[in-house]
């Protein structure tokens, strides 16, 4: 991950500990701060979330992520309409604040709308668009998205910060990661796919 692969754009954008963003030249991560006008935004990001290829984060308002919340590639949370529904030159529209409670997980491609919150332990589908209130410890899905069944309360619930616990476990983990992901890749390889590339370089 290069750092010109994570836009941040305004004032008041701030997040816990152990942020974690993948992001890459095609999938930006993009953090966005509005202020016009009457408007300011404020995003705040807890402890322990990790952010994925292609999200993005716009306030006009205020968007407040939990500690543990995971962000699948290409979801998307935004606290405004930014338009107004007959004054399409009016910039931000209506705006109303996004809340998510602690451990949240948002699923690949899924929109979470203005003036939403979602409880503590819920799970939003792929692809979900989420405009309404979501209770805590749930399974919510589709456009819109409604509750689909409940979290099974017998079951324990571990969460993202227990990756941190172990320093050396983690260390040791992510390059076992690296040495998988990067196990075919040689000096000749990098020379042949700078050369004469392949599809599939």
């Amino acid at each position: 991950m290069k750092p010109w692969n994570i836009r941040v754009h305004g004032r008041h954008i701030a997040a816990g500990n152990f942020l974690h963003i993948i992001a890459d030249s095609h999938r930006k991560v993009s953090f966005s701060s509005w202020t016009f006008g009457e408007h300011q935004g404020h995003i705040t990001l807890g402890d322990h979330v990790l952010v994925c290829p292609g999200c993005r984060f716009d306030s006009a308002s205020s968007i407040t992520i939990g500690d543990n919340c995971m962000f699948a590639a290409g979801a998307y949370i935004t606290d405004a309409d930014w338009h107004d529904v007959y004054d399409r030159t009016e910039t931000v529209g209506q705006t109303k604040p996004v809340v998510l409670g602690n451990n949240v997980w948002i699923g690949d491609g899924a929109t979470i709308c203005k003036g939403v919150t979602i409880g503590e332990n819920s799970v939003i589908g792929a692809g979900s668009l989420v405009a309404s209130d979501i209770p805590a410890n749930v399974i919510a899905a589709g456009n819109p998205a409604t509750v689909i069944k409940p979290l099974d309360a017998g079951r324990e619930l571990v969460v993202r910060e227990t990756i941190f616990s172990d320093p050396a476990a983690l260390e040791k983990s992510v390059d076992d990661i690296d040495r998988y992901v990067l196990y075919h890749n040689t000096l000749l390889g990098w020379l042949r796919a700078w050369l004469f590339p392949k599809r599939g370089d």
